[in-house]
């Protein structure tokens, strides 16, 4: 196994200091943490909230933060204080990147904000501020929160069951997705760098990713006149077929795209009869009769096995699968074959998905304790051993976690 430091994968040799708590910047930083770079996670006094975040736990860290900072070291800074700022600036001399999720105008309040200080420090940094809403406009300034900005950005209007009920998405997609696009654009900022020999600021928000993925639904309302989108369950607002079906043994997704497509799923279905029905013909009078189609589907469903028949359809062209739970995802062969089950030590979780044919993303250590890396981190950047006691004392450097 490779040490955080050993130099591996596309990002090697790139320095990140990670100022972000929770999901979106440390999902971003896990990432580039995977393939290569070098990631300091700076922790406030009362450390990263989500290590309380369980049950379930290990070792006093909640599960939800094993999930997002494996390839990471921990150093914890008090950044109120001039003695931990002093740490932090010597941190960036030779760093890349910064990310941070702090309110916006803290670190500016410290006096280590971009614009007043760090851009004229270090010209070559690359700052990501990941926040709610941004710092200005009506909501600038405002805590945002993954279910919240999924409520403000319509995400609830067009989630839901039959019921047809305003539902959160079950996973922090907001989060993640702003994590995805944060690292999107990190690595848009290190392209530009390599030409313009400059750093800049990223202003990255929760609202601004939540609008973005709002697809079909924004081009939907657009082109039909201002038609608001509604709720469809599990079934595609410009699809069909594209639902659940029962079957005898579990649940099958199926998407008929085309008409192609369309036409083979009634022919495995032993229903050749429904391909040229003028309910049916085409993609549009499908969806516009997605009920009936539904209903003449059912049948033919019910009397199959769910896998054996999602294998076929797959066989045939057909995009199809089996409604799994997680532990039949992170058991299945295809996982296991495409090395999304990871394991390390005590440690397991999902796997890269990014693949590279050289220069593979790695799981070389697991998360850490709050902390437990600050020595190295210090003497790696040229503190002595009375120097890092002088730091603990100032409170500069936290040693444990400070309860709130």
């Amino acid at each position: 196994m490779s040490s955080p430091q050993t130099p591996f994968g596309a990002l090697a040799g790139l320095k990140v200091v990670d100022l972000a708590r929770v999901l979106g910047g440390p999902y971003c930083t896990q990432i580039l943490a995977d393939h290569g770079a070098k990631v300091i996670k700076v922790e406030p006094p009362q450390g990263d909230e989500v290590r309380d975040w369980g049950p379930p736990f290990h070792e006093g860290d909640a599960s939800y933060f094993v999930g997002l900072n494996r390839n990471k070291r921990s150093i914890g800074l008090d950044l109120s204080k001039p003695e931990g700022q002093a740490v932090f600036l010597r941190l960036l001399e030779d760093a890349d990147v910064l990310i941070d999720n702090y309110k916006t105008g803290t670190l500016e309040k410290w006096g280590i904000g971009y614009k007043d200080t760090l851009a004229d420090k270090f010209p070559r940094l690359i700052h990501c501020r990941v926040s709610g809403y941004g710092e200005d406009g009506p909501l600038g300034g405002f805590p945002g929160y993954d279910a919240i900005i999924q409520a403000m950005a319509g995400w609830f209007s067009i989630n839901g069951g039959t019921d047809k009920e305003p539902t959160r998405v079950g996973i922090a997609a907001v989060d993640m997705g702003t994590g995805l696009y944060s690292c999107v654009a990190i690595l848009m900022a290190l392209f530009e760098r390599a030409n313009s020999g400059q750093g800049q600021f990223i202003d990255m928000t929760l609202y601004d990713c939540a609008v973005s993925l709002m697809h079909p639904h924004i081009p939907n309302y657009y082109l039909s006149g201002g038609q608001i989108p509604g709720i469809t369950g599990n079934q595609h607002s410009n699809i069909a077929p594209y639902d659940k079906f029962p079957t005898k043994t579990a649940e099958v997704f199926i998407g008929a795209g085309n008409n192609r497509a369309y036409a083979r799923l009634c022919n495995e279905l032993g229903r050749p009869d429904l391909i040229d029905d003028p309910r049916f013909e085409n993609n549009s009078v499908r969806v516009a009769n997605r009920a009936e189609l539904r209903e003449e589907l059912l049948p033919a469903f019910a009397a199959v096995d769910g896998e054996e028949l999602s294998l076929k359809l797959l066989a045939a062209g057909i995009p199809a699968g089996p409604v799994l739970d997680t532990g039949q995802v992170m058991t299945a062969p295809h996982t296991r074959h495409r090395q999304m089950a990871a394991k390390l030590d005590w440690y397991e979780g999902a796997g890269t998905p990014i693949k590279f044919s050289r220069t593979p993303g790695e799981l070389r250590s697991t998360p850490p304790h709050f902390g437990a890396q600050a020595d190295e981190i210090l003497t790696e950047h040229g503190y002595d051993a009375d120097e890092i006691s002088a730091l603990a004392d100032s409170g500069g450097l936290v040693r444990e976690r400070r309860k709130l």
